[in-house]
């Protein structure tokens, strides 16, 4: 991983430092409020209600700058997909109106329903940044609505779109030909043209905002504030980097398995600390699968990048190109965390994922105090879907589960892993926008954490009443046979689950999978719970009958795990 060779130095800059801190903030805010236009915006309940995209502001350069600090796995690969385009089309030859757009996640990009759109961003004809946006888009073909969990390869999956240019005006406004093409080829035209017309708004709030800060400042200082904040960030990542002892450190996780066979996928890194530099490399991974468990490459370099900002850093340095500059990452061509074409991707994060829990225990070797035990950590996707009168309703939503607990505190309860972030979906969207189904239970699993001198957080359920026949239903999740793992002493979690009640019987529906639900069924599904850290004999027992009082922990269990009696 490389960063773009052309750049300001910062040796030029003599910004005083109250208006460079100004600056940098005003810069920071503005692609916060890029996010916050683009969510608002949306039509799609996994953009507008859980969050599912993310912004970011460039130098005109394609150096990122500031981000809304939404969707890690969006966020740390935005400028490979930048670079795909701009090697394509040249910055140099873009004008007003033009935008880059790809989901390709073999050049640069994820998976396909993670579109990336690019605007350049003109003041009096002269090119001083780019907004850039990532969504998670509800369909965009492929072999079944909303998901496809059996894809032979990525063409399977949906529309690719390869590195291209448009312009908004000829291609987008109105009935533009691309508009067209990609209405023609979704099943739910009216919430993904929204979608992207969101994030178009969104790009036109960051142009705005950056012009406003040229007209103010002046172009020439704008650039070097930026290419100062990119420095700050780099320094003192170094800085955090240079303060660890040297070494070599292996860590290991492991996916459930491929959907197809139980053999577990094996994910390994090796982290070498040297000087102010980290190196991460994934050689001793399994080999890519033929299910869609693949790992695109910027996939594996954002959970990696994630893992050692999240342990190592503190939270006020900013994500930026600086950031990225002392961390190189590697893995084997044709592993599952760096496949090769046309392999599908689609549920991608579940490797990512064993990629950033593999570097959390390699470094949990060298900074056991700033990591955490595992959890949930997958991203459990569901799709439940039909057609009525000739028109699709689809309803997609990712779940999260329990934190894994760490030095300081237990995991947190019910909320999405660290990769994603999305929120959860209210009840209330989905009565509103779905009639083949409804939320009949939603709630916390008690006993569902590992156990320690903190706990793990607790999973949970949401339970569907189906509505009518012929739904389909698909999901792609993880940690359902391999339970999160504690730390130091710390107990593991507990798995997650699937399941569908039939006329009294319980059907099981396995974590990589694709049913047809019929009127009356009863689905449940359970997220797993998160790893303990330390010995369970050194926790509180004042917490401990907390979480027995608000119902976290049975009397049972409580027992059991740390001798505690009512």
């Amino acid at each position: 991983m490389t960063c773009i060779a052309q750049t300001i130095t910062a040796k030029e800059n003599n910004l005083d430092p109250v208006d460079q801190a100004v600056i940098s903030q005003s810069l920071i805010a503005a692609a916060r409020e890029m996010g916050v236009k683009l969510i608002r915006s949306a039509y799609s309940t996994i953009i507008r209600e859980a969050s599912d995209a993310s912004a970011v502001l460039f130098d005109h350069l394609g150096n990122v700058v500031a981000q809304s600090e939404l969707i890690p796995m969006q966020l740390g690969p935005m400028s490979e997909i930048f670079r795909a385009c701009s090697a394509k089309y040249p910055i140099s030859t873009l004008k007003d109106g033009d935008f880059y757009i790809s989901n390709d996640p073999y050049s640069g990009g994820q998976h396909l329903q993670d579109v990336f759109i690019f605007s350049p961003i003109f003041l009096d004809g002269e090119l001083i940044g780019f907004a850039g946006t990532v969504a998670h888009h509800l369909d965009l073909g492929g072999g079944n609505p909303g998901l496809t969990t059996e894809a032979v390869d990525v063409h399977a999956e949906g529309i690719i779109f390869p590195a291209q240019c448009y312009n908004h005006t000829r291609d987008w406004e109105g009935a533009g030909r691309l508009k067209q093409f990609l209405a023609a080829n979704i099943r739910v035209p009216g919430q993904t043209i929204g979608d992207f017309d969101a994030q178009f708004a969104a790009q036109m709030v960051g142009g705005e905002r950056l012009k406003q800060l040229c007209r103010k400042y002046g172009t020439p200082m704008i650039r070097q504030a930026m290419a100062k904040l990119i420095d700050y960030s780099e320094t003192r990542m170094r800085s955090v980097i240079a303060a660890l002892p040297d070494g070599v450190f292996y860590g290991e996780d492991y996916v459930d398995d491929d959907g197809i066979t139980e053999e577990p996928l094996k994910v390994k890194a090796k982290v070498t600390i040297a000087g102010d530099t980290i190196d991460i490399d994934f050689e001793g991974t399994c080999a890519q699968v033929s299910r869609n468990l693949n790992c695109p490459w910027s996939s594996t370099i954002a959970a990696a990048l994630t893992a050692v900002k999240a342990s190592l850093t503190p939270s006020d340095i900013p994500f930026n190109e600086g950031l990225k500059k002392p961390i190189t990452v590697r893995a084997p061509k044709g592993t599952i965390v760096n496949p090769s074409y046309p392999a599908p991707v689609r549920a991608r994060m579940e490797a990512a994922y064993r990629s950033f829990n593999a570097v959390l225990k390699a470094l949990a070797q060298v900074v056991p105090e700033r990591v955490i035990a595992g959890g949930n950590d997958s991203t459990m996707v569901t799709s439940i879907s039909t057609i009525k009168s000739g028109k699709y309703q689809v309803y997609l939503e990712v779940y999260g589960g329990g934190y894994g607990a760490s030095a300081h505190k237990s995991g947190c309860d019910a909320v999405d892993s660290p990769l994603s972030n999305c929120t959860n979906t209210p009840i209330e969207a989905t009565d509103m926008d779905f009639t083949h189904f409804r939320i009949t239970g939603y709630g916390l699993i008690p006993d569902s954490c590992g156990h320690g001198k903190n706990r793990g957080g607790l999973g949970f359920f949401r339970r569907f009443e189906v509505l009518c026949d012929d739904v389909n239903f698909a999901i792609y999740a993880d940690r359902f046979r391999i339970k999160p793992y504690g730390l130091f002493g710390g107990s593991d979690g507990h798995t997650g689950d699937c399941e569908v009640l039939r006329n009294n019987e319980v059907i099981k529906i396995k974590s990589k999978d694709n049913v047809t639900l019929q009127k009356g069924d009863i689905l449940t599904i359970y997220t797993a719970g998160g790893g303990g850290y330390g010995s369970a004999n050194e926790r509180n027992p004042s917490a401990v009958a907390y979480d027995v009082k608000h119902g976290y922990l049975s009397p049972e269990t409580a027992q059991k795990a740390y001798g505690f009696s009512t």
